[in-house]
């Protein structure tokens, strides 16, 4: 079976999309990890297929690497999005069905560089411990802070919180954030992808919000440095519970092809 894809990325958190409205594909884990394979298939951080339901635009279905369907994707919704308007089926705005419910996703037009906003689920600090927050942006994530970021180990550390006790059973994507004079620099270690990202939607959400318990002052808006870019992330803020979250950033289109399944 061959099979038309696109792969875009989100401030270098790629992924490879699928029109799934007519095919109907129902992919096995080890065909996601072939595809997502960076050395014997396209590669990709995720793979998503884009499906028809009555009275949204689309539904975006997420798969890791690893082969096995996830939670919500940030980068991933905002990309998805943009291949939503490629295909006609969305003008400026969207919204959308995801694992973790609605979403709603604007597109900021620029002569430079086109930004997507996608709102998040509401949310609130579930527990905050000595070494950092846990919380859950339509991915669970685990946010702790670092002096220097650029020289964390990122792999090894969140490799080890990744899998910690408090998180069972399902674990958590791990973030170490470094507190900057502009905002954030976040590095993110993603469950599922078992390895360092460029950059990570829900994680970047995340560790927003849990700086603004820490930093009320914020205003309800945060830049966030990644390895693959920047990101922006508002939202309404009242003690440890989150409303009207949005994240922005580029979703960049790199190519499209055949690949036979």
């Amino acid at each position: 079976m061959k099979i038309q894809f696109s792969k875009y990325h989100g401030t270098g958190n790629d992924f490879v999309i699928i029109d799934n409205r007519l095919l109907r594909w129902k992919p096995t884990v080890r065909e996601v990890a072939d595809i997502c394979d960076r050395h014997f298939g396209i590669g990709a951080d995720g793979l998503m297929l884009l499906s028809a339901r009555s009275g949204f635009d689309f539904v975006m279905t997420y798969f890791n690497s690893d082969g096995k369907e996830s939670t919500m994707c940030g980068n991933g919704g905002r990309c998805i999005t943009a291949f939503a308007k490629s295909l006609g089926l969305i003008d400026q705005k969207a919204c959308f069905w995801a694992v973790d419910g609605m979403h709603e996703a604007e597109i900021n037009e620029n002569q430079i560089l086109d930004t997507y906003r996608l709102r998040m689920k509401d949310t609130r600090i579930e527990n905050i411990f000595d070494d950092g927050i846990f919380l859950d942006t339509g991915s669970p994530h685990f946010v702790t802070y670092v002096e220097d970021a650029a020289c964390t180990d990122v792999f090894g550390l969140g490799r080890q919180l990744r899998n910690d006790a408090r998180f069972a059973p399902g674990g958590a994507n791990v973030n170490f954030v470094q507190v900057q004079t502009e905002g954030l620099f976040v590095r993110s270690y993603e469950r599922g992808v078992e390895n360092e990202t460029l950059s990570c939607g829900t994680g970047v959400t995340a560790s927003a919000l849990a700086h603004a318990v820490k930093h009320p002052a914020n205003n309800g808006f945060c830049n966030i440095k990644t390895l693959g870019g920047m990101l922006h992330v508002t939202y309404l803020q009242s003690g440890d519970k989150f409303t009207d979250i949005w994240l922005e950033g580029a979703a960049t289109f790199v190519f499209r092809g055949e690949i036979t399944i």
